[in-house]
């Protein structure tokens, strides 16, 4: 099987020159892991290495992948059609030839587009989708992941990605295609004219909603000195833009604001881990910076470290929320400007803490399942019928949104009003991690982690798979010295609790397990919806901070005994 779709894409007609020799040079281990599945859709859409094969992010998978959402589209009618699709793309390896191919796919079945002209945010392609009124939306991104990879979102007309029922018709579609090499896209010149190219007056619009964020538009900006880094990717200009006509004090990391596909001047550009910040620090030493602020290649992501007792302290995904959910809400309260039945949403892998602090103010906390989109469906919801107003939203992987003109995370935004909570605490003498540990002491302190464990390969998915069922089945009673008090299955949709089974409701099924412990800590396990990788999340409770770290390491050690 795998041997005959190499030889099929090998010697197709239709092949992409750029492919064939890199085919002709594969190995046996390459081909295996090339071609052995088809990639699939995850929790962000399609996600891969870039190359060729079926198991690959190239021309012809991203072609199979448009002409399932064209069907998809043509079945919603000719109003679909004229609404059209918006498209947007970051700054890795053939991130624009997609989009353009994108395009000229769907203009093959009458289609409207319209096509950002140069690299732009992941948020601002959900702006865009709401702004054109378009029926959906295209983006071309590998997100956070590593230089080799590149991916493929879809966006529903609210701007949101698309949730698993949606995902799962164009999947359908997607899946009926036998031959991805026999599409092509070519266009009739009157077919072309549907393909729109879009610019300057989107971001200006899109300014105009980031700066309508601000909660104290007078707070001195010169008081806090910023280092920004966009890691190559699409922050840089948005980012610089508003901090400039705010007037806030920056300086950019110049050798990271190139949009580079090779991210040459960083050692990763996902600020969930340190080598992201390694050329930031050494900028914010330099210039005594107050804070450090990162962003990933397509800007939905951001990361802060914060100049702390002569450190850099770099705060997880959950303590920057922490932070802007205290400072959000305390300033919504303080100015009278909370709305009567405020809502947050967090996932299920994100940390207690915010949920306390939104319980202080009088706000409700829902969850949903990892994804920004279950998030997004949740605002779609409430933005109808009103029941509850939307104050914040947020997940423990560095992604924020403070307004949901946009409806997927947002970094610029997120810079914005983390920039602003600096320079308001510091009036008051504190840093932001002076605000994070009054947090610890008025709640309890919470240590929040994640590692994961990378198996590629088709015989690495089966091992992930074989973890997660050894895992349901075994029922634990005890995690290293803890009891376990509650059970949460979110693929079998069950909770089990003092020794009680009953319905695990209000969400869809996912591979997802989680473990209450009787000292308030819980640890979340779940494979990764894009990349090789089994994740495991600790969200553990101690008396003080260094408490939690130490009971940390303890069930950290206690879970990879249980995995071996």
């Amino acid at each position: 099987m795998i041997q005959e779709a190499y030889e099929r894409w090998l010697n197709h007609p239709n092949l992409d020159p750029s492919y064939k020799d890199v085919l002709a040079d594969m190995d046996e281990t390459e081909k295996k892991d090339s071609f052995y599945t088809t990639i699939a859709f995850g929790t962000a859409g399609m996600r891969g290495l870039l190359g060729p094969g079926t198991n690959r992010i190239n021309l012809h998978t991203i072609r199979k992948a448009n002409v399932g959402f064209a069907q998809y589209i043509c079945e919603h009618g000719e109003d679909a059609k004229k609404r059209g699709i918006a498209i947007g793309y970051d700054n890795r390896h053939m991130s624009k030839e997609f989009a353009m191919d994108s395009a000229k796919v769907l203009a093959t079945f009458g289609i409207q587009s319209y096509v950002f002209d140069s690299l732009r945010p992941t948020p601002e392609l959900s702006f865009a989708v709401r702004h054109f009124n378009c029926f959906g939306g295209i983006m071309i991104t590998a997100s956070h992941n590593p230089k080799e990879y590149n991916g493929y979102k879809l966006y529903d007309e609210k701007g949101c990605q698309l949730v698993p029922v949606l995902a799962q018709q164009v999947i359908d579609k997607v899946n009926a295609i036998e031959d991805e090499l026999a599409i092509c896209a070519n266009p009739s010149e009157e077919q072309s004219k549907l393909i729109t190219i879009i610019g300057a007056e989107v971001d200006e619009v899109y300014y105009e909603n980031v700066l309508s964020i601000q909660l104290n538009p007078d707070v001195d900006k010169t008081a806090v000195k910023i280092v920004f880094s966009p890691e190559h990717g699409t922050a840089n200009v948005p980012v610089k833009e508003i901090y400039d006509r705010l007037g806030y004090q920056y300086t950019a990391v110049e050798e990271q604001c190139t949009p580079d596909p090779d991210f040459s001047m960083t050692p990763t550009p996902n600020p969930e881990e340190k080598g992201a910040y390694e050329l930031a620090l050494k900028y914010a030493q330099k210039e005594n910076a107050d804070i450090i602020l990162v962003c990933d290649p397509d800007a939905d992501r951001m990361g802060v470290g914060v100049a702390h007792n002569g450190e850099y302290v770099l705060l997880t995904g959950n303590q920057s929320g922490s932070i802007l959910i205290e400072y959000i809400l305390s300033q919504l309260q303080a100015k009278g400007m909370m709305p009567k039945h405020p809502v947050m949403f967090n996932t299920v892998v994100t940390s207690d803490l915010g949920e306390k602090i939104a319980a202080k103010y009088g706000v409700e906390t829902e969850k949903t399942l990892t994804g920004f989109k279950f998030i997004g469906e949740k605002v779609a919801k409430y933005e109808v019928n009103n029941e509850k107003q939307y104050v914040f939203g947020y997940e423990e992987s560095y992604g924020s949104l403070i307004k949901p003109f946009v409806r997927d995370k947002d970094a610029p935004q997120a810079c914005l009003m983390l920039a602003e909570a600096a320079c308001f605490y510091k009036a008051q003498g504190k840093t932001l991690v002076d605000v994070l540990n009054g947090l610890y002491d008025e709640f309890g302190a919470y240590e929040e982690s994640q590692t994961s464990l990378t198996l590629a390969g088709a015989e690495g998915a089966a091992k992930i798979q074989k973890i997660l069922s050894d895992l349901r089945t075994s029922q634990l009673s005890n995690i290293a010295d803890a009891e376990v008090i509650r059970f949460e299955d979110y693929k079998e949709c069950r909770v089990v609790e003092n020794g009680a089974e009953s319905e695990l409701c209000g969400f869809t099924k996912s591979d997802v397990l989680k473990y209450y412990l009787n000292d308030g800590s819980w640890i979340a396990i779940r494979p990764s919806g894009t990349e090789p990788k089994c994740k495991f999340y600790y969200c553990i409770k101690g008396t003080t901070i260094q408490d939690a770290k130490a009971k940390t390491k303890v069930y950290q050690d206690a879970i990879a005994k249980l995995i071996q």
